[in-house]
């Protein structure tokens, strides 16, 4: 059912828009070729892109804020970001040609991530803690949420700035009790280290309280202006891609490892396995398909940024998202 109606949007497409053959699209991930950069990896070894006339590049972020300017800037067309730090973006940066077009993670990955041999089983635990935070780490920027909405009493934790190549072992050696950090990263990167997996507390932001959105694919507006039927067969082979790590993560794995021979396939398996379970396919992608957003949950979302960060100007959710590229038909049910 995807591929037909990936086939009948590309084919469509092609005939329509000879401009389309043989596009090269550079595409700016968040983060390290780990699992769940597998979709985009499986895109391109299945076919799906090439299906759609695109050649696509994809290149490591080191981040969830790095694309947003490579993408505002037009250095790369597409990108992967956080929707929350593009919403801070545009709001610093107004007129910034970039938006979000793709929903991915309907349930942000925003987590801490804590031993509970260091006294931290809960988010009640916090108070009092050493928290280690990288000042670019997405779950950083929106630890004010989870705090505010929480009651959670800030001025009582010790908040140590770290590096991301250190997060995970500074909490390993016992110099911080929790990181800030995503829930499929810091978790297996933690047990990775040697720390058994019952010492090992992963809180959430999503089941406390903060109704956010996570990251989405972001595109240059100029760019999709001039180019829409290329941006949505770009989302389309995405979405693709998606169902076919859904349907088998160790070839999404095998497709990670083969960009990055250094890594542990049975590792990044299970790390795309928990971004799918927690993030990817919540109830409401099975039910709706992948990629949209609920206009009402973002007004909260709004709302809830307000709680901690001061807009310059009144949120606009037209700036942040739109579907107008998104494909029509099966391609977004990626539910199996």
């Amino acid at each position: 059912m995807f591929r037909s109606a990936l086939a009948t949007i590309t084919a469509s497409l092609a005939l329509a828009t000879p401009a389309l053959a043989e596009t090269e699209i550079a595409f700016a991930l968040d983060w390290r070729f780990e699992g769940p950069s597998a979709p985009y990896f499986l895109a391109i070894d299945n076919g799906h892109f090439a299906a759609a006339d695109l050649s696509v590049e994809v290149t490591a972020g080191q981040g969830s804020l790095d694309a947003i300017p490579k993408v505002a800037s037009g250095a790369f067309p597409l990108g992967f970001a956080d929707i929350n730090s593009l919403i801070r973006f545009l709001d610093q940066n107004p007129g910034a040609p970039v938006t979000a077009v793709m929903m991915i993670y309907d349930s942000p990955p925003f987590s801490i991530v804590g031993r509970v041999s260091q006294g931290i089983s809960g988010i009640d635990d916090l108070e009092g803690s050493t928290l280690g935070a990288p000042p670019p780490d997405g779950a950083w920027a929106q630890f004010p949420i989870l705090a505010q909405v929480n009651d959670i009493d800030v001025s009582s934790i010790t908040v140590e700035p770290v590096g991301f190549p250190t997060r995970e072992p500074m909490l390993a050696e016992g110099n911080v009790d929790a990181v800030t950090g995503f829930n499929f990263s810091s978790y297996l990167s933690l047990a990775r280290l040697g720390i058994p997996e019952d010492d090992i507390t992963t809180i959430l932001f999503a089941d406390h309280g903060v109704e956010l959105y996570g990251n989405a694919i972001i595109v240059n507006t100029d760019f999709a202006a001039g180019n829409p039927d290329i941006v949505t067969a770009f989302l389309g082979a995405v979405a693709m891609g998606w169902a076919d790590a859904i349907a088998d993560p160790a070839a999404g794995a095998a497709a990670v490892i083969a960009r990055n021979p250094a890594g542990d396939a049975a590792l990044e398996e299970r790390r795309l396995q928990l971004a799918i379970d927690a993030n990817v396919l919540t109830d409401t992608v099975r039910q709706t398909g992948m990629g949209r957003i609920d206009t009402a949950r973002m007004a909260r979302a709004l709302d809830q940024l307000r709680l901690t960060y001061d807009f310059t100007s009144a949120p606009d959710m037209a700036l942040y998202f739109t579907d107008a590229y998104l494909p029509q038909g099966d391609v977004l049910m990626i539910a199996p």
